[in-house]
């Protein structure tokens, strides 16, 4: 391997935290677009329609085994009980490594005001299912016997859970996830590495708006912390919805920053940097369909790519009943 690649797959390791294999599910900014059942279990038939989801996400375009991911996401309400079902399938692949997952979900939802007009509701989430891990050995280049590498495609295949609330409460919201409760051996020798995917995330977030007005201001966070390692980042997002005749028109912006950094050499200098990114997102909802566009920039001095970062989301509702809360709740209404 030249030394200039070698150099890359350093760098990525360093600065494309959201990149790792062997997490379960990635978290990108997928979430935003109306998709928050993707990571927050609890949002499963939160909504008045049953939902279908589907995001392709393609990073460094032009560059031989760039990550990619391909997620498919159901959900909605069981009858008219306050019960709800949902499920994820997706595929994930970073170079040698690719992981395949699917996931079925529980969710119960406990109103708490008088009518159904006043959105006061408290839900909880349980989501179940297998993660098939891979890493692919056979083309690695080594000179004799090497107790780490086997030569071979090495496979694992997990079970795993993820649990969480959400509360809603008119215009506001919050949510909290426990993601890969478990512990698990995954494929990699040293099991300290694999054992412990646990991940906390937290949630929260306004929807502003006039009385009367077409136009609602949507600012939130997100909070991300690694057990094992003790990786931390944040998410904060704002997002504009523009009411029309056949459904609305959407954009917003993210920006990622992670608390941890790593240290890099510039010549005979070290210097260190953090994970920042920066997303904008628009989509539109044209009456059953959805229909969105994000593209991630990272503005980090050494990166193996700045942009290339695409991803797309197709959605579909059916089963809708009628808007039941006065609210501007477009994750519920």
């Amino acid at each position: 391997m030249k030394l200039k690649n070698i150099f890359m797959v350093v760098v990525s390791v360093l600065c494309a935290h959201i990149t790792y294999s062997q997490e379960g599910l990635p978290i990108y900014t997928d979430y935003l677009t109306d998709n928050y059942y993707l990571i927050h279990p609890s949002m499963a038939g939160i909504a008045n329609c049953s939902k279908v989801r589907l995001t392709a996400r393609q990073q460094w375009f032009g560059h031989e085994d760039a990550p990619k991911l391909l997620t498919l996401s159901m959900n909605g309400r069981i009858g008219d009980s306050p019960s709800a079902i949902g499920g994820i399938l997706y595929t994930d692949k970073n170079g040698y490594h690719s992981q395949t997952g699917a996931y079925a979900t529980y969710a119960h939802h406990l109103m708490f005001s008088r009518s159904e007009t006043d959105l006061n509701m408290l839900s909880f989430g349980l989501s179940a299912g297998f993660i098939q891990y891979k890493l692919d050995e056979t083309s690695f280049l080594f000179d004799g016997p090497d107790p780490i590498i086997d030569g071979v495609v090495q496979n694992e295949t997990n079970f795993n859970i993820d649990l969480g609330f959400s509360y809603h409460f008119l215009d506001f919201y919050v949510h909290g996830t426990i993601k890969n409760v478990l512990e698990n051996a995954g494929i990699n020798k040293d099991r300290n590495i694999t054992s412990n995917l646990r991940r906390y995330l937290f949630s929260v977030g306004n929807v502003f708006s006039k009385y009367g007005s077409e136009w609602s201001y949507e600012p939130s966070v997100m909070l991300q912390y690694r057990d094992e390692t003790k990786e931390a980042s944040i998410d904060v997002n704002g997002k504009v919805y523009k009411q029309m005749d056949f459904g609305s028109l959407w954009g917003g912006l993210s920006y990622r920053n992670s608390f941890d950094g790593a240290e890099y050499t510039q010549g005979a200098t070290v210097n260190s940097q953090r994970l920042q990114q920066i997303t904008p997102i628009l989509g539109v909802n044209y009456k059953e369909f959805m229909f969105a566009y994000n593209y991630t920039y990272q503005s980090n001095s050494v990166v193996f790519a700045n942009g290339g970062f695409h991803q797309l989301t197709l959605g579909y509702n059916f089963n809708c009943r009628r808007v039941r809360y006065d609210c501007n709740c477009p994750a519920v209404n």
